[in-house]
């Protein structure tokens, strides 16, 4: 596998941090951004890295050389002049013959690289995003894909959206080599806006969502906020290689006010202090899921497509105050039958409807989640249940002698589990 990475960016919007040196080589707790980068796909076995260099680019080949002090092979691409974010692929032809990991040279992350390039070979496209939800959405590029992963649009900031799911891409693409067909000549292209969006009606381009930690440094914010993350040890420790903890969220009377079964869009609101609680878990290292019984599904009253839309809600309200949900789960069962529009394939008994554990299980499955050092906070005894039988820690919202913690809201149930 070889990675190729772009770091002849100018960092104007960090120049306060350092002017005189290339992006990548800004020092953090004492090393190169590059050098972090390097690190973390070297420990998962990447040994061959194509850096493109541009502005101050001998900085960056005076420190790394041929990389052999470093344990990997670097070969350097040099721009004469800018060729934007994706121009220099152009000079890839010559090099790659085979699937290849493209980033940019301000992120700092530590993901399970194998895991990411498993599912790019799973879907067999021409590249796969690197996703995730982030606290800061309404700003961001959102990316849109059907259930198969499979990118159906893409809305940058400026483009009109209502309601939509909190997904941005990270930085990070694992690319076929059939990319590189495309690039018919030397000249200066957008990554995102002349390369990616053309496959997007092709049916070519997937995503790969990850709760992992990717942030890029961009701004002096950003920088100092990864620092603190490092120093904590959140960057290393939300790599899925590693078990995660997780608290749970039942979404009626949790997140949301309870209106009975939830059938409008209109109805749904969000319950005050809902959005800080979230984004007090976001900030812990916890990963925030929702798992939800939704028996309007079986019973006709809501489609999946309503059900994503209202979701599609919750997300865009809680990213407006700087919070985000790592996943969502959803039973669409109900074992009752007699309700008029019924759908019959789900009117079974199932593994998943709460107070059953099939969501929780399902949800540690993907995110390698310690259930032992969870939390499951609900309103209803079937959340504590549940929690309970998933070997879960519970949390319940009002008086309940069999949870953990008892609490008036959910952020006062989260204030007492992170004490």
């Amino acid at each position: 596998m070889v990675a190729v990475i772009m770091a002849g960016g100018k960092g104007t919007r960090i120049q306060e941090i350092n002017s005189e040196i290339p992006k990548p080589m800004i020092s953090v707790l004492g090393k190169p951004i590059l050098q972090y980068q390097i690190e973390a796909l070297a420990r998962q076995g990447v040994k061959d890295f194509v850096l493109v260099i541009g502005h101050l680019g001998h900085v960056i080949k005076n420190y790394f050389a041929d990389g052999k002090n470093f344990g990997i092979r670097i070969k350097y691409i040099e721009e004469s002049e800018p060729l934007g974010t994706a121009g220099a692929l152009y000079l890839l032809k010559e090099e790659i013959s085979d699937d290849f990991l493209l980033l940019c040279g301000d992120l700092i992350f530590d993901i399970d690289i194998k895991k990411f390039y498993a599912a790019h070979k799973k879907y067999g496209g021409k590249v796969t995003l690197f996703t995730h939800p982030n606290s800061h959405p309404y700003d961001s590029g959102i990316i849109v894909a059907d259930e198969n992963g499979k990118v159906t649009d893409w809305l940058h900031k400026e483009d009109k959206r209502l309601w939509y799911r909190n997904r941005v891409n990270a930085g990070l693409h694992f690319m076929s080599h059939r990319i590189l067909d495309s690039f018919t000549e030397l000249r200066k292209l957008d990554l995102d806006r002349d390369v990616l969006k053309l496959l997007i009606p092709k049916g070519e381009m997937y995503v790969y969502d990850s709760p992992e930690y990717v942030k890029d440094m961009g701004t002096p914010e950003r920088y100092y906020s990864v620092i603190e993350d490092i120093q904590s040890g959140k960057v290393s420790a939300k790599n899925l290689t590693n078990k995660q903890k997780a608290i749970f969220l039942d979404r009626d009377g949790t997140i949301n006010e309870y209106v009975g079964f939830l059938r409008n869009i209109n109805d749904f609101k969000l319950l005050d202090g809902v959005a800080e609680a979230i984004k007090r878990v976001n900030e812990s290292g916890y990963l925030a899921i929702v798992v939800s019984n939704q028996p309007v599904i079986a019973r006709g009253e809501v489609s999946f497509s309503e059900l994503r839309e209202i979701h599609n809600k919750m997300e865009t309200l809680l990213g407006t105050e700087g919070a985000y949900l790592d996943g969502i789960y959803y039973c669409p069962h109900h074992p009752d039958k007699g309700y008029a529009g019924e759908r019959p394939e789900y009117k079974i008994d199932c593994n998943c409807r709460k107070p059953k554990s099939g969501m929780l299980l399902r949800a540690a499955e993907c995110f390698n989640i310690d259930l032992t050092k969870s939390y499951m906070i609900g309103d209803s005894e079937n959340d504590i249940l549940c929690g309970r039988n998933a070997g879960c820690k519970t949390a319940f919202i009002g008086d309940n002698l069999n949870a953990d913690v008892c609490g008036k809201d959910l952020l006062d149930c989260i204030k007492k589990i992170f004490g």
